[in-house]
């Protein structure tokens, strides 16, 4: 019954990636015979200033991007787990954005980031004089500012976390009602039923997403990226690796380079997933430990 799935993955995962990891050892332009030169592109990446911009910024996306989509993602789930008037509304508007495609939704965040005309600038000087904020700062410039444009593809990361929200809501609603029922017999509050009961019992599918949102990270900021900041501002404000990989690719036809980045990106997950499973097993060991010490008499 598995052979299907196992077909699939071999032909679909497995096969690309061994060819791609094989073409990162070659020069590659699908125009000329491949040659084997070993080593040459990876020792071509440590030289590379667009490849080392594009790590810190990949990393920077990874570090900022997963923690606050899963913590707004656990926060609606928990304010919207319950029935009640508008809920399924609220439930619906957070899965839209990550319905919409990938291209449309770039450009419409290319219209709303403008920051001239565009809303969200707009929505920002309400209150304020002179072109200013409420705050008195310049509304931020989203396409020409470097530490303006890398928060710019954060945020628009943030709206997408529909799949990740029905995830954690779908878990929250398991979650058995004793539980619930001793701790208010206990006389626990909110924050102490939230820190001590939710989050425990929530842990197991909070490291899953955890760990498949760092994946997903270093591939999200592409679309993004291409088109809404084109990798600008000049020279590399926001070039990530999934960005360097297309270019390399498609528009340099430089295969075995290409492959040699995406090599380096699969590299850069392994690790980050590895510390941060290293870091949730640390996290469960304590935690677990923590309610056994403040477990209540019965």
């Amino acid at each position: 019954m598995l052979a299907p799935y196992l077909a699939g993955l071999a032909l679909l995962v497995l096969l690309p990636a061994t060819a791609t990891m094989t073409m990162a050892f070659t020069h590659t332009d699908l125009i000329a015979t491949s040659e084997f030169i070993g080593l040459d592109n990876f020792a071509e990446l440590t030289r590379d200033p667009a490849v080392q911009a594009a790590v810190g910024n990949s990393l920077s996306y990874l570090a900022y991007s997963v923690p606050l989509r899963l913590v707004i993602a656990v926060g609606l789930a928990l304010l919207l787990h319950r029935r009640a008037r508008g809920a399924g509304t609220a439930r619906a508007a957070v899965l839209l954005p990550g319905a919409v495609p990938e291209l449309a939704y770039g450009l419409m965040w290319l219209w709303l980031l403008n920051p001239l005309q565009g809303p969200v600038n707009q929505l920002l000087q309400l209150g304020g004089e002179n072109g200013r904020t409420m705050f008195g700062t310049l509304p931020p410039q989203w396409l020409t500012d470097p530490e303006d444009a890398r928060a710019g593809i954060v945020l628009m990361g943030l709206f997408t976390i529909g799949e990740t929200f029905v995830i954690v809501l779908t878990a929250r609603l398991a979650l058995p009602a004793e539980a619930y029922e001793i701790a208010e017999l206990e006389g626990a509050r909110a924050g102490q039923v939230l820190r001590r009961v939710t989050l425990p019992l929530l842990a197991p599918v909070l490291a899953v997403l955890v760990l498949r949102d760092t994946v997903a990270s270093l591939q999200a900021s592409f679309i993004p990226a291409l088109v809404v900041t084109n990798g600008g501002p000049p020279p590399y404000a926001t070039t990530y690796l999934s960005l360097v990989i297309y270019q390399e690719a498609f528009e340099y036809l430089r295969y075995g380079y290409a492959a040699a980045v995406a090599a380096l990106t699969l590299v850069l997950t392994v690790v980050a997933v590895f510390i941060q499973w290293r870091l949730l097993r640390r996290w469960a060991y304590h935690g677990l430990a923590g309610m056994g010490a403040h477990r209540p008499s019965a």
